[in-house]
């Protein structure tokens, strides 16, 4: 399998379709293939992608940060799926938006909008807010699937405000500090020469560098519930390890086992895109875990290139890391994904 990963991934290097990539797979809990492979930048000169690159998880921050702090809070007693945004965040409550819940948000069935360039208006996270508060939905609550950032940047102030914390620090110390992610955070300060490179800014006249890629959350100074987050392969799959370990990780339990199983269930069985709280489901159509995973697998993906994917049928997962959008916003890491997780698949 090994030599069939790297030469496909070899092969998309040199098509131009990403720079490099870090990939690493976990068979019953042993990994079987951790490898990088090309460069973490192209322009204006090469250099070589490493093990310890560190990557923009873009969308994985929904799932890696947003996700676990909130089933966290419901471990707590903090929270319930049913209960109203407005209950934390009363101006949120308009526009037809009183009755939405946190479990809408999660499963992306709110009816808000899936994205708003307020970053072109060059509004602070408070403005961002207030403008979500405002906003009127675009569909009925609860009737259909829309992928939506507004909905984690509002779950994002809504663990600030129940927590009267940061977000970047509450994470950093109930996820991430007890899973020993030590490179993983938000706004991160790592040498240069750690970062996979990813889009051409017009604004900042360079590659975007250790910055975060989505416009949104850099108008939010780096850190929100939908992207923002930085991390590398190593600590990613302590995050892997915990999700697969049922919540336990080196003998400490981070969450319950019970949130796991209910974050992994069908919330959006009326939908051809299947939801979970977070997670993405296999879905009946097209999925990025490609053909071959079975219908319990679950994952997320990012927009700069990144993915994670389980299919606890055979106890199996796989983490990408790339930075596709060093060449641009072009399409072929949609059918990359798919076709690499066939042959990840295959073997098993």
């Amino acid at each position: 399998m090994r030599e069939k990963v790297i030469d496909f991934l070899q092969r998309e290097v040199e098509l131009n379709h990403i720079p490099g990539a870090v990939v690493h797979v976990s068979h019953k809990g042993n990994v079987i293939l951790q490898e990088a492979v090309g460069n973490r930048i192209v322009f204006p000169e090469e250099a070589p992608m490493k093990l310890d690159t560190v990557f923009d998880l873009a969308s994985l921050t929904k799932v890696v940060a947003t996700l676990p702090v909130l089933l966290k809070l419901m471990d707590s007693g903090e929270i319930r799926l049913d209960d109203r945004v407005s209950f934390f965040l009363p101006e949120f409550g308009q526009q037809g938006k009183e009755d939405l819940t946190l479990r809408h948000l999660l499963t992306h069935t709110s009816g808000l909008p899936s994205h708003i360039e307020y970053f072109k208006e060059n509004l602070n996270t408070e403005e961002i807010l207030n403008r979500i508060y405002n906003q009127e939905l675009v569909y009925p609550t609860g009737e259909k699937v829309v992928y939506s950032d507004l909905g984690l940047i509002t779950l994002y102030k809504i663990v600030e405000t129940i927590t009267g914390e940061k977000f970047a620090e509450f994470v950093g110390r109930e996820i991430f500090g007890p899973l020993e992610m030590h490179e993983t955070g938000f706004n991160p300060s790592f040498e240069q020469e750690r970062y996979a490179v990813t889009e051409f800014s017009e604004t900042l006249k360079v590659y975007k560098s250790g910055i975060v890629h989505d416009e949104n959350t850099e108008s939010m100074g780096g850190i929100s519930g939908h992207a923002g987050l930085f991390s590398t392969v190593g600590d990613l799959a302590k995050f892997t390890q915990m999700i697969e370990n049922n919540g336990v990780y080196n003998g400490k339990r981070i969450l319950s086992e019970i949130a796991l199983h209910l974050s992994r269930k069908n919330y959006t069985g009326f939908d051809a895109e299947h939801r979970g709280l977070g997670w993405i489901l296999k879905s009946p159509t097209y999925s990025s875990c490609g053909d071959y995973f079975s219908e319990s697998s679950y994952g997320h993906t990012g927009f700069t290139g990144t993915s994670i994917w389980f299919d606890p049928e055979v106890d199996l997962h796989v983490i990408l890391l790339t930075n596709r959008v060093h060449f641009g916003r072009k399409p072929p890491i949609l059918r990359l994904r798919p076709r690499l997780h066939n042959i990840i698949r295959s073997n098993f």
